[in-house]
């Protein structure tokens, strides 16, 4: 393999390692303020329960996107700095304002809402978990106003050799950044959703900390049965813009080879991008013409009527749209099921949904690194689309240095998530727990104001 390959291969491997705990901790954050603004309005000490738990993991999820994200920058630099180059005019003040404006938010006010319940007041530790969840959300405003530029290049034009903005509004709100920015916190949300309502399940079934695992897993159900519903309808705008700006990504998904009116949808087939054919297909007459076009007759642009160097994989991109489609349609039955046994006062009792819920903990992620492969591989051959070609960014390294750097990767990057999850699976063996600390300091007093020591709070109390 080339460098090229390889390079695209590392870069692959590492975003995709990276955006499992942003993708997390974006929702995960709107959760904690939730959890903390319904123990501020009721009092209730599970809430508490769920708010102290949660943010253990977030902060864990946090570092770890901080560690891999990092490196998301220096390898640009090492194996794409010629992109580094051609680009760098538009895309490195988007994501400096990102450290800026988000990251310095998030990195300063964790502190306060890990260690501060004894040493601020309850409304600014609150405030504190605003900011975060605020900041995450800011964070991926800006990577994914650089990352929609790279699918939908506009305010932008060519001076001495480099990409240069020549209208910053029309760069950040490019066609398809709307679509995008909501579609992955959309994501963030439903896989958010997933992992508490999991973790709440688990806590149901075992019958422990009962009063932390039915009001988690309800918020969880309430989110999970908004936001998938909006994930199917944004996804169908999406859609839609991906077709008029990356007509070519859209074929790769159906596995399209010929320009068809009444296109049918693809069920399953295996794309045959040597010989330019599917094998066996099974498919529904008219269906991605009227998804796609909302016209039965409506026409799809082939993947034929471009030359083969110049469509993207059509195999990754092709299963990862059925894989992330499917998921989508399972996360809806998911919240209509929890909803429908909530409101039968069957919640608890339901131990097939509770397992269900424990089973899909994960499935957030998979869809998300699905949709990512989707979008990313979809773009090849370029790097900005229309723009520049991903040969035209990549450094002239030698093939054996890049090889080197993807080992190293892939062993650090392992032995990283075995030590995240272990200590996961540490914190949810612990379980939810109050914090020891004096009732008054919960309601607002000072530390000082206290004349004596504050007592133990049990951490399985049954509420």
């Amino acid at each position: 393999m080339d460098a090229l390959l390889l390079s695209r291969i590392q870069f692959g491997f590492t975003i995709g390692f990276h955006i499992l705990f942003p993708t997390l901790t974006i929702g995960l954050a709107w959760f904690l303020v939730c959890f903390e603004a319904a123990w501020r309005r009721t009092q209730r000490a599970y809430w508490l329960e769920l708010y102290r738990f949660w943010v253990k993991i977030f902060a864990l999820t946090f570092g770890m996107g901080v560690v891999s994200g990092l490196v998301l920058s220096y390898e640009i630099g090492t194996n794409f700095s010629r992109f580094s180059d051609l680009a760098g005019p538009v895309l490195g003040p988007l994501l400096s304002v990102e450290v800026l404006t988000a990251f310095f938010v998030e990195a300063g006010f964790l502190g306060i809402m890990l260690f501060g319940w004894d040493k601020v007041g309850p409304r600014l530790h609150f405030l504190a978990s605003l900011l975060v969840a605020l900041g995450t959300t800011n964070s991926a405003f800006w990577v994914l106003s650089a990352n929609s530029f790279m699918h939908t290049p506009q305010g932008a034009e060519w001076i001495n050799g480099q990409l240069v903005p020549t209208d910053w509004w029309a760069v950040v709100f490019n066609p398809s950044f709307p679509y995008r920015l909501t579609h992955m916190l959309l994501a963030s949300s439903i896989t958010a959703s997933l992992v508490v309502a999991g973790g709440s399940a688990w806590c149901l079934w075992k019958d422990v900390y009962r009063g932390a695992g039915l009001a988690g897993l309800r918020t969880a159900i309430t989110v999970l049965a908004i936001a998938a519903p909006l994930q199917i309808v944004v996804g169908d705008f999406h859609g839609l813009n991906v077709r008029e700006h990356q007509p070519i990504k859209v074929a790769a998904m159906e596995g399209l080879w010929h320009t068809t009116r009444g296109a049918p949808l693809l069920v399953f087939a295996i794309p045959d991008q040597k010989a330019q054919q599917n094998h066996f297909e099974i498919a529904v007459p008219k269906l991605a013409s009227l998804i796609l076009s909302h016209d039965l007759d409506g026409e799809i642009q082939g993947l034929g009527s471009v030359p083969p160097e110049m469509q993207p994989p059509v195999l990754p991109v092709f299963f990862g749209f059925r894989v992330m489609a499917g998921l989508g349609f399972l996360f809806l039955l998911l919240g209509a099921w929890g909803v429908w046994r909530w409101v039968g006062g069957k919640l608890e009792q339901d131990r097939l949904m509770l397992r269900a819920f424990v089973v899909a903990t994960p499935l957030g992620f998979i869809a998300t690194l699905a949709g990512w492969i989707v979008a990313e591989t979809g773009r090849q051959p370029w790097l900005v689309h229309g723009l520049i070609r991903t040969h035209e960014g990549v450094s002239d390294i030698p093939a054996a240095s890049v090889a080197t750097s993807l080992t190293i990767f892939v062993l650090v990057y392992g032995l990283l998530l075995i030590a995240y999850l272990y200590y996961v699976f540490k914190l949810v063996q612990t379980g939810p727990s109050l914090p020891t600390i004096h009732p008054e300091v919960m309601r607002g007093a000072r530390p000082a104001e206290l004349t004596q020591d504050p007592p133990s709070v049990g951490v399985k109390e049954n509420l």
